[in-house]
């Protein structure tokens, strides 16, 4: 499909093509199940989980805001991609308009930094709890959180803004097809006429600066957390100090884990299928979205216990 040429657009282009798995179209078929019952279990376990801190008013404490937040944060990147992925895989709609294309990858971009720095926070707020237990109600507050909220919003919107700027200045003149099922950065640039040395460095420099300096600081948390506990004497207490902040390190793993796969297979794409990071990145936008109201939900006492008192009052 020829690019659309549009008189007030200076690029050229008036939509993109999202070419998803073109090398791999039986991936479409095979994963369009298993993609939308993760989309599905991410909405309801989300969901579920803000209305219980909601309406339990023995988690209106600054940790389970915490977690809230983390739970609109997942439910806005999987709105953002996986509707769209979908729509690809069961109806064939590949257009996706110049404007849509870099609100989702700005939506993208920030989102996924706020997540990161969310876990960070939240590294802080078990790193209190377990090492400064008499300090932890004067420390973590409800002004706190809102403090720390509003960092994470505005530094990660202002600083992932020029991703989609950048991408959006270029030229496009020749190609319209994207080699990816979403608006990634790069996968967008490298359809430019012009020079994207900008893009590439920006991109590698605000992603390691924002992402690298979060868990840098989580897993130093982490390492003062474990020092502390292993300092511990009293019986049963070590148990319980790791069992608090067990849910939240078994979240920065899946987080972690497929952003470092991720960036492995693109370091690696020579040995690899291209269509293999493209899947990553798809997988990597639902599946801890998924995962972290469940593993949240089965470890916290409170937070089971708030579900049960939900369901009991629904029936």
């Amino acid at each position: 499909m020829a690019a659309h040429q549009n008189d007030t657009n200076p690029t050229g282009i008036s939509d993109f093509l999202l070419n998803c798995f073109v090398r791999s179209p039986r991936w479409q078929l095979w994963l369009s199940l298993p993609l939308s019952l993760l989309f599905l279990l991410a909405m309801g376990a989300n969901a579920i989980l803000l209305i219980t801190i909601r309406l339990e008013a023995s988690l209106h404490e600054p940790m389970y805001y915490l977690l809230s937040l983390l739970s609109l944060l997942d439910i806005v990147l999987c709105l953002t991609v996986i509707p769209k992925v979908l729509a690809i895989f069961w109806f064939d709609l590949r257009p996706i308009s110049f404007s849509a294309c870099f609100l989702q990858m700005y939506i993208m971009n920030s989102f996924l930094a706020m997540e990161s720095c969310t876990f960070m926070v939240m590294a802080f707020d078990r790193y209190i709890a377990i090492c400064h237990p008499l300090r932890y109600p004067s420390i973590i507050t409800d002004q706190f959180v809102l403090k720390a909220v509003i960092f994470i919003v505005a530094r990660n919107i202002f600083m992932c803004g020029p991703i989609p700027i950048l991408s959006a200045r270029l030229h496009y003149c020749r190609r319209n097809v994207i080699e990816n099922c979403i608006c990634a950065n790069m996968s967008v640039s490298r359809l430019s006429c012009d020079d994207v040395t900008l893009n590439r460095l920006y991109q590698f420099a605000g992603g390691w600066t924002l992402l690298g300096s979060d868990l840098i600081l989580i897993f130093l948390s982490y390492f003062l957390i474990l020092r502390a506990v292993l300092k511990l004497r009293a019986e049963g207490a070590m148990a319980k100090a790791l069992s608090t902040c067990g849910s939240h390190f078994i979240l920065i793993l899946f987080f972690s884990t497929i952003l470092l796969v991720l960036v492995l297979t693109h370091v690696a794409k020579r040995k690899v299928s291209p269509d293999v990071p493209v899947l990553l990145n798809v997988l990597h936008h639902v599946i801890p979205a998924a995962l972290n109201p469940i593993v949240y939900g089965v470890r916290t006492q409170e937070i089971k216990q708030g579900i049960q008192k939900l369901l009991k009052k629904g029936w």
